[in-house]
């Protein structure tokens, strides 16, 4: 699969590049489908953001246009992974006066999850390590994921679609590689993400899509007990779109019309970007 590396075909970046030495960067995960990159422009909006938060110097906007055209011309439907890093840098945490970010886009091949996930529903656990908390770094899609990599490795069981992560106080945040979402008497919540966590590009289009559409939408810290009472419980990302929670641990749930609704809404969003 195609890799692009600050605009030409590469295989790898330099040994000092500082995303590798200290995970110093950010990246995009997103769908390329028919040879569009879903939602584009609200994910080059995000990376962006979070690059300046970083104070990382983004790539502009159209280079990485030409970078996708190359991709789609070679995979028109495959996962596009968009990452940024500083740059190279000597050895130390201080990062270099005048560094140069570096920009690796990369293909790989869609994922194949079960058909029935979207429909019927998924099962989902909770992980047993904690998010920390830090708020200089929350929602920022940065590239120290070692706590998501560790929460992944608590499970074998394919059954499973997802691991959820909570912080030291048991505030459920996130799940390994998506957003939460849940249905509580009328009102579509996703957990506070002020602390920790990732604030994806899905979450916050349904956040927008629900408000614009008269739901009672909110951001509010959600503890185990308030997430197992919940109506309905969703999981959501750029790759999954739209999943719900059919079982978490002895808790069930079937009446999946608000994850239909959400579904709904994130198709009409994508047809809007082409």
């Amino acid at each position: 699969m195609l890799v692009l590396i600050d605009g030409e075909p590469g295989s790898g970046v330099p040994a000092d590049d500082r995303g590798l030495a200290y995970g110093d960067g950010v990246f995009r995960t997103l769908p390329m489908l028919g040879g569009q990159a879903r939602m584009w422009s609200r994910h080059y909006a995000k990376l962006a953001a979070d690059c300046r938060a970083l104070a990382i110097t983004a790539p502009e906007e159209q280079q990485l246009r030409t970078d996708l055209e190359r991709v789609a011309a070679a995979h028109p439907d495959c996962v596009l992974r968009i990452t940024v890093t500083r740059g190279s840098g000597g050895r130390g945490y201080m990062p270099p006066p005048q560094s140069r970010s570096r920009c690796i886009v990369a293909a790989s091949r869609l994922p194949e999850y079960p058909a029935s996930w979207p429909r019927e529903g998924v099962a989902v656990r909770h992980c047993t390590i904690r998010l920390a908390v830090q708020p200089r770094l929350a929602g920022i899609k940065h590239l120290n994921r070692l706590e998501n990599v560790l929460a992944r490795s608590e499970w074998n069981d394919l059954q499973i679609a997802e691991g959820l992560l909570s912080d030291n106080n048991g505030v459920v945040i996130e799940g390994c590689r998506s957003n939460l979402f849940i249905l509580e008497q009328g009102r579509l919540l996703t957990p506070d993400l002020s602390g920790c966590g990732v604030s994806g590009v899905t979450r916050e289009a349904i956040l927008g899509k629900g408000a614009g559409h008269g739901w009672a939408c909110a951001v509010e810290h959600i503890s185990h007990a308030r997430l197992e009472a919940a109506d309905a419980v969703m999981l959501v990302n750029s790759l999954i779109g739209v999943w719900p929670v059919a079982r978490l641990g002895d808790r069930c749930w079937n009446d999946f019309a608000a994850a239909r609704q959400l579904q709904d809404w994130l198709d009409d969003l994508a047809a809007a970007s082409r």
